[in-house]
């Protein structure tokens, strides 16, 4: 199912699910009493089950909704924790190489850059502000510290059930599923702090710097997340094109990582980090006023937000 959180006319705020076409949803909070219905959290926290009902009642259509007379939030609005990742090494190596954007010397050959051996022998990551996050259709806010604001195409991960030391083996099937990811950076922000070795911090923790949706695919509508095309637009113009295919680190990698000695929960979201070639620092171009960013995962839709910079 393709999983959604939409604001009604009257403000009230429901989750359901797309019919075929993606141009109309059943209303699961109408339309039963659960309280698994209640938000996506609930639906999620109730299990199997609840899954269950949801697909009887998106089978049965009644009245369904159109798209268009909903405002779509995140389908997460507030994940229990965010974890957002490296994976991609092409990504690591183009934005390394383009430090002299920032007046830093360095190697300018992204091939010759060299990566740190902790990357390639454990996924790397930090945790992210889990209430600054928003869905499609909403404006990207640029922070007024911030003169350089950049794009990140990534997707991420929902977890479905919680864990501790889980195994290799059994770790898909903690995944609920999946979802795209704009991680929106500011970079000379960014480059700023983390020359105290500590951080990302404020060049990444912002109203409206976690942009999550359009929707959320359950897992089972994605049988290999290792070969989705994502590509990035703005204004209609493609900037980059990778494939998920390219991560070095993979998500059953990531829940065995986080969860050593660590209890993980149901509703945690989990970043891939960006896609290679899948943000202006990598391309040597950033954001503008009035820009629109389209990022589209396959399978997973499209996210599309604007961009506004503060007067």
């Amino acid at each position: 199912m393709k999983l959604v959180t939409f604001d009604l006319a009257n403000g009230q705020r429901h989750i359901g699910a797309l019919l075929p076409g993606e141009q109309t949803l059943v209303d699961f909070t109408a339309a039963s009493a659960s309280p698994a219905f209640r938000d996506m959290l609930a639906l999620i926290d109730a299990g199997p089950a609840a899954l269950d009902e949801a697909r009887a009642l998106l089978a049965r259509a009644a009245s369904p909704l159109k798209l268009a007379d909903v405002k779509l939030c995140a389908p997460l609005p507030e994940p229990r924790q965010m974890r957002d990742f490296l994976c991609f090494e092409k990504h690591f190596r183009q934005a390394r190489a383009n430090s002299h954007l920032f007046g830093i010397p360095g190697e300018r050959d992204p091939a010759k850059v060299e990566i740190p051996p902790v990357w390639y022998e454990e996924p790397i990551y930090y945790k992210c502000n889990r209430f600054s996050v928003v869905g499609t259709g909403t404006d990207i806010v640029n922070p007024r510290y911030c003169n350089m604001l950049d794009y990140e195409l990534e997707f991420a991960a929902i977890t479905g059930r919680g864990g501790k030391n889980i195994a290799r083996d059994k770790a898909r099937e903690h995944i609920f599923g999946y979802l795209i990811f704009n991680d929106v950076s500011a970079r000379d922000q960014q480059r700023r702090e983390m020359g105290g070795t500590l951080g990302p911090t404020k060049g990444k923790d912002f109203d409206t710097g976690n942009v999550l949706g359009p929707w959320l695919v359950t897992a089972d509508e994605v049988p290999d997340p290792y070969n989705l095309t994502m590509t990035a637009r703005v204004n209609g113009e493609e900037w980059s094109r990778g494939n998920s295919g390219e991560m070095h680190h993979r998500f059953e990698d990531i829940l065995v990582h986080a969860s050593k000695d660590e209890t993980l929960h149901a509703g945690e979201f989990f970043g891939s980090g960006t896609v290679g070639g899948g943000c202006g620092l990598e391309l040597g171009k950033f954001l503008k006023h009035g820009d629109v960013v389209e990022l589209e995962v396959t399978g997973l839709g499209v996210l599309k937000n604007r961009v506004v910079f503060q007067q």
